[in-house]
């Protein structure tokens, strides 16, 4: 049978139209097609291949660490110098405060890990979350997600969670001495881009402190360098109590972390012993190519050129199609009149070579999340074959 018999006959499918493209090979911006088709990547895998596909430097670090050893014991009790490593070069990039990691598989988990946290150190129950929020798929992320229509299939999910409006002012006032704490996306993502008001974030930080509840900012997709800096949260004058990462981090290679103080992340050692554990968590080849990723973005200046390449998109993206394109760095969303638009013209680009997406909350707006490697050459490219295919899914409507 052919790959992609096996694929459908044997994979978990998550969708009933899944892209079914056949991928043999990945370098740099660009997908290549077991037929020979090149597809430049202006998603990274959601966000994910933030210093491209199978960049040398990460490459060389997994090769290193495979010669060395792979999975040893449970997360937290062999010193293993990836891990080591990696979660003293993470406190580099952060606050003093912020000085404890715990290194995990993925975003979900680090989310988990994250919750669990709020409620251990704080011995409240409430968490807030926002409308429209993403925080990943398993039960607890689940929980905080900002979509009825998307989680309400799977109740009864954790109790005592709330829902407050993206950058909505009055609704600090639902933060109160009962919540454990209030997680929210830096930048919300899969609400098809929106950002904050820098006073908006502020004042939520300030509410938080007021009233005791801990403030959990998900940099899932906004960490690594996406939007110009190596946290968003750098842009809007604030700290978090708890930061939780992943997709960017790993060159690829699954992984995912939350960082707190010292004084909170010690709330795990004791009543119960190993209060969070993880079998796989801090795999040491993905910690040696989140290590290598990190060094890239830093010894490549790759935050330096965020900026310029994002305003390039939205100079080239003008077309009376496109209602709007928002972004903070190269996390960018063009906004359609509708899916059934934006649909055609996806399938249309990635026919003519160039990978792109929806989000899930705002079908009608188009994923742009390049890796930050990308050129001002590949950028032109990428926006001619956009503009075109605009041209020609829409002249058959």
């Amino acid at each position: 049978m052919s790959m992609r018999q096996l694929f459908l006959q044997h994979q978990a499918q998550t969708s009933d139209f899944p892209l079914m493209i056949e991928i043999e090979k990945a370098e740099g911006v660009y997908m290549y097609g077991s037929e020979g088709q090149r597809y430049l990547d202006l998603i990274s895998g959601i966000g994910v291949s933030n210093v491209g596909h199978r960049h040398p430097k990460v490459l060389q670090a997994i090769h290193n660490q495979l010669d060395k050893y792979m999975h040893l014991m449970v997360y937290g009790e062999f010193v293993q110098g990836p891990q080591a490593q990696l979660s003293h070069a993470l406190v580099q990039t952060l606050p003093a405060r912020l000085d404890n990691v715990y290194i995990l598989n993925s975003g979900a988990e680090a989310i988990e890990g994250a919750l669990k946290l709020a409620k251990r150190y704080t011995g409240r129950t409430e968490l807030i979350s926002c409308y429209n929020a993403y925080h990943g798929s398993t039960q607890g992320a689940l929980s905080i997600n900002g979509s009825e229509s998307f989680k309400n299939a799977f109740r009864p999910l954790l109790p005592d969670t709330r829902l407050i409006r993206h950058n909505v002012y009055e609704d600090l006032e639902h933060i109160t001495t009962r919540t454990a704490a209030v997680i929210m996306e830096t930048i919300q993502g899969e609400a098809g881009l929106r950002v904050p008001d820098k006073a908006y974030l502020q004042q939520l930080r300030k509410r938080c402190t007021d009233v005791g509840a801990l403030l959990i900012l998900d940099e899932i997709q906004s960490g690594f360098g996406r939007t110009g800096t190596f946290w968003a949260f750098e842009q809007f004058g604030i700290e978090p109590d708890i930061l939780t990462c992943a997709k960017g981090m790993g060159g690829g290679m699954p992984i995912g972390a939350f960082i707190a103080p010292q004084e909170i992340m010690a709330a795990f050692k004791t009543n119960p012993i190993l209060g969070h554990c993880s079998t796989f968590g801090g795999h040491p080849v993905s910690c040696a190519a989140s290590f290598a990723t990190l060094q890239v973005i830093q010894q490549e200046n790759l935050l330096n050129g965020v900026k310029a390449k994002a305003e390039l998109f939205k100079q080239l993206l003008v077309h009376p199609r496109i209602k709007e394109v928002r972004n903070c760095g190269l996390m960018m969303a063009a906004e359609f009149e509708s899916f059934e638009v934006l649909k055609a013209v996806i399938d249309r680009a990635i026919l003519n070579g160039v990978l792109t997406d929806w989000f899930l909350f705002c079908d009608n707006s188009m994923r742009i999340a390049p890796p930050l490697t990308i050129t001002e050459e590949q950028i032109r490219e990428a926006c001619s074959v956009i503009l075109q295919s605009i041209n020609e899914a829409t002249k058959a409507q």
